[in-house]
């Protein structure tokens, strides 16, 4: 995995974005996991900026609050697995001819010069071999990821700052498709979407690796502020309809594409206005996806899969899993899917952690998990 330190076994996960962390740590017992600790904190505007921590003493005392304030067993341990912002990351995947280990730390460091658009001494730069299903090439296919030292390093002051050992750092995509892909392996590309409050990310894996990330500023908070603009009601009142009439019960939605636009046909059933004012940015968010699709299946010109699917051949993203807060908005795996021509489901973060089929332990639903996804990917870190 992509880690700028090393690890050690008693860890817990620390999510840190915006404008909240979350905590969750697992047990091991008798070869199963299980969860044991977990909780949530609110960070204010303007402590962390775009990923950008601005006020480091007021993040670590809600560090310290949040983890005092775990539901579960109490955690003890001081080390902790961190993650680090997307938007701030650099990844591409490169090709490098078959050489030693030596040779090939050697060639990365050489070769990320050409990709990563700041000095390399003034970013941390780490990467991984992004294995083939099936191992005959002439190349090596390596994952590099780089982030700005002036960006990771307010993280490692505050974490410390907080009391805490951080043990390793990781970039959110790493994390969340620990979380949702089962075995950490995937035949055919999937596309994770992960619907935050400040922002979206898209992630795409395939094989053992991730092959490619992006993050937009489109997010489930944008949904609410629409509703709250167009109802004139305030923001709380705004998220509890959203929650509660999404894009299912206020209306029976039915999508008909025409070529080169998003088109919404609607039979009302119930007050249209909620559905009404999130069009705007729901048609956004599908054009980004069909954007970031498009982009990665014209990018992807070296990806080695064992086998091709016939409806989604090569390297076309044949699922699509939903994950974050915003992907519980009531009919948005359904609009997305007939939009897109791809099945479209919210992800299971437990896939990994509990037995199948559970989706959930009576401490945390399936429903809020889904905001926990980057969190439980970092915790099951230390047992993969």
């Amino acid at each position: 995995m992509l880690e700028f330190l090393a690890l050690k076994p008693e860890t817990f996960g620390l999510d840190i974005s915006d404008l909240s962390l979350k905590v969750a740590k697992l047990k091991k017992r008798q070869g199963d996991l299980s969860l044991m600790s977990f909780g949530e904190g609110n960070i204010p505007p303007g402590v962390i900026e775009g990923g950008e921590i601005k006020d480091e003493t007021t993040l670590a005392k809600i560090i310290q609050e949040t983890i005092r304030k775990t539901k579960g067993a109490k955690i003890k341990t001081k080390e902790a697995i961190v993650s680090l912002p997307e938007e701030k990351a650099f990844l591409q995947v490169i090709q490098i001819p078959r050489m030693t280990e030596e040779e090939l730390k050697k060639a990365v460091r050489f070769e990320a010069e050409n990709y990563i658009p700041l000095p390399l001494e003034e970013v941390y730069l780490d990467f991984q071999i992004a294995k083939p299903l099936s191992n005959h090439l002439d190349h090596i296919d390596v994952l590099i990821a780089a982030l700005p030292k002036k960006t990771v390093d307010p993280y490692v002051s505050s974490i410390k700052k907080a009391g805490l050992i951080p043990q390793v750092f990781e970039i959110e995509s790493q994390a969340i498709s620990r979380a949702l892909v089962k075995n950490e392996i995937s035949p055919s590309p999937v596309l994770l979407i992960d619907l935050g409050a400040t922002r979206t990310s898209f992630i795409i894996f395939s094989g053992y690796s991730l092959r490619f990330t992006s993050s937009i500023p489109v997010s489930s908070r944008k949904f609410t502020e629409a509703i709250s603009e167009a109802l004139n009601v305030d923001f709380v009142t705004a998220e509890k309809l959203k929650k509660q009439y999404g894009l299912e019960t206020s209306e029976k939605i039915r999508l008909r594409k025409k070529p080169g636009e998003v088109k919404f046909e609607k039979e009302i059933i119930e007050d249209k206005k909620i559905f009404n004012a999130v069009i705007p940015a729901l048609i956004d968010l599908v054009e980004q996806i069909k954007k970031h699709i498009n982009y990665y299946q014209t990018h992807a010109s070296h990806e080695h899969l064992q086998s091709e699917n016939e409806s989604h051949p090569g390297k076309g993203v044949a699922k699509i899993f939903l994950s974050g807060g915003g992907a519980n908005l009531k009919g948005l795996p359904d609009i997305l899917s007939l939009e897109l021509g791809i099945p479209v489901e919210k992800g299971n973060p437990w896939i990994n952690i509990l037995p199948e089929p559970l989706k959930e332990v009576p401490e945390l639903s399936y429903e809020k998990s889904l905001s926990f996804a980057t969190a439980l990917g970092l915790a099951l870190r230390s047992y993969r």
